[in-house]
């Protein structure tokens, strides 16, 4: 079988973004296969902790993902600031025989260093076109886990479980190594807080995370980490703020300063991408087609959360301007396809420091050490859509006894998609429209 087609049946998507199924990326050329090992959002600890502890399985990872696409080097991105893992990779590197495919490249500690594009230009000096992907610019990206979840298909492994950080503002800070489908609660009670009621909890780091409304849902391959906030925190009262609200605010307060463009990491690239228009649209009316550039903004929350010395929502502003552009069918044109970065760039990238202490979080940007945790869990739900694409197809009917890594959901015929494998053995007890639902093992 070959690597394309162990990837599909290992259900393996992209681990640290939108879920994009690994096995339709590779299926394109490129000049580089590049590993986005920067781990931007403050305080997750995931990527960082994989390459130190499975370095020899994310390379070979990478390089089959690289072989596979023809790429003529593989780059690894990672920060600078992880001195000890960086020798380790590069030690491994030249261990495995691949000094001359592979390298790794240090980053700066800036935010968003793993926003893709802006991992393209800092590791290859390219700039991914306005409204493009990088293989636009002969670029293939993939994360760490990503990689390790393909080394692990190679070995016959399908994806059954995923990393998550538990930070914030607790007592325990730890990464765990989770089953898919376990519930979300049983994985916050193990960061040690008696009463999570007195909490808010974002899924995914403090800028591009959301804030949960309940904590009812389960672990999918997507999830990366859990913050734990008291509900007064800035970070909390920011983003409990409601699109209409934001709308209001940003209506009567908003002083045209632009700091909310001349911050963000797209327009720095030389995109057209003008969040302080997009305000401005929201006291003047303006016409949807003059502000379609809105649909390049990539949501990585700089504007909102660092840039704004009004504190207002030009992110979520630009949201509600991505919704009435996709109900109006209108679509952003590029008119060009060759970008420089602009020249203020060097002086106006955002330090992580100083944005974790921007955003309140500097006391709890501390270690969330791998820890083994063996989770027990008497029901797993598994969701059929945890990428992009069509959901998954149960292949398994209610009392149907199956094994950890058993395939339960294929993808759909001709359709984009991932396929969901059972994390535990157990009893299938449930299928709906977007779950299976499985009874472990010992509660049967």
């Amino acid at each position: 079988m070959d690597l394309l087609n162990m990837i599909k049946e290992a259900g393996i998507i992209g681990a640290g973004g939108a879920g994009f199924p690994t096995h339709a990326k590779l299926t394109s050329k490129a000049e580089y296969i590049l590993l986005n090992g920067a781990e931007c959002e403050p305080l997750l600890r995931v990527d960082q902790q994989l390459m130190e502890l499975f370095p020899d399985e994310i390379i070979r990872g990478l390089e089959a993902a690289g072989r596979t696409i023809e790429a003529r080097k593989a780059i690894i991105g990672i920060k600078g600031k992880h001195k000890e893992v960086i020798v380790l990779l590069r030690e491994r590197i030249t261990a495995l025989g691949l000094a001359d495919y592979m390298e790794v490249m240090e980053l700066r500690d800036i935010y968003p260093a793993g926003d893709e594009q802006v991992l393209v230009h800092e590791l290859t000096q390219r700039i991914v076109p306005e409204a493009s992907i990088p293989l636009k610019v002969g670029c293939v990206v993939i994360n760490a886990e990503t990689a390790l979840n393909i080394a692990r298909a190679m070995a016959g492994k399908p994806v059954t479980e995923t990393y998550i950080t538990l930070a914030g503002d607790i007592p325990r800070r730890l990464t765990v190594k989770v089953p898919v489908g376990v519930a979300i609660r049983d994985v916050i009670e193990q960061c040690g807080v008696e009463n999570v009621d007195d909490y808010a909890v974002i899924d995914g780091g403090p800028m591009m995370g959301s804030l949960m409304n309940n904590l009812d849902g389960h672990v999918t391959k997507k999830s990366k980490g859990y913050l734990l906030l008291k509900k007064d925190h800035f970070l909390i009262r920011k983003k409990s703020v409601s699109i209409h609200r934001a709308r209001v605010i940003g209506r009567t307060a908003c002083e045209q300063c632009r700091m909310c463009t001349d911050l963000c990491p797209r327009y720095l690239l030389g995109h057209n991408m003008q969040p302080h228009k997009v305000m401005r649209a929201l006291s003047y009316n303006l016409d949807l087609e003059g502000i379609q550039f809105a649909q390049l903004c990539c949501e990585c929350n700089a504007c909102e959360l660092f840039a704004c010395p009004a504190n207002l929502h030009p992110k979520s502003v630009n949201i509600l301007y991505k919704q009435k552009l996709a109900e109006q069918g209108l679509r952003y044109q590029p008119t060009q396809m060759e970008f420089q970065p602009r020249t203020a760039r060097e002086y106006r990238l955002i330090p992580s420091k100083r944005l974790i202490a921007k955003i309140g979080l500097t006391d709890f940007d501390q270690p969330a050490p791998m820890t083994e945790v063996e989770f027990r869990p008497q029901i797993l739900r598994i969701a059929l859509r945890q990428h992009i694409g069509a959901p998954a197809v149960p292949v398994v009917a209610p009392g149907e006894q199956v094994k950890a890594g058993q395939l339960i959901g294929k993808i759909p015929d001709n359709s984009l998609g991932a396929a969901v494998h059972a994390s535990c053995d157990g009893t299938v007890i449930e299928n709906t429209d977007h779950s299976i639902v499985i009874k472990v093992g010992s509660y049967v």
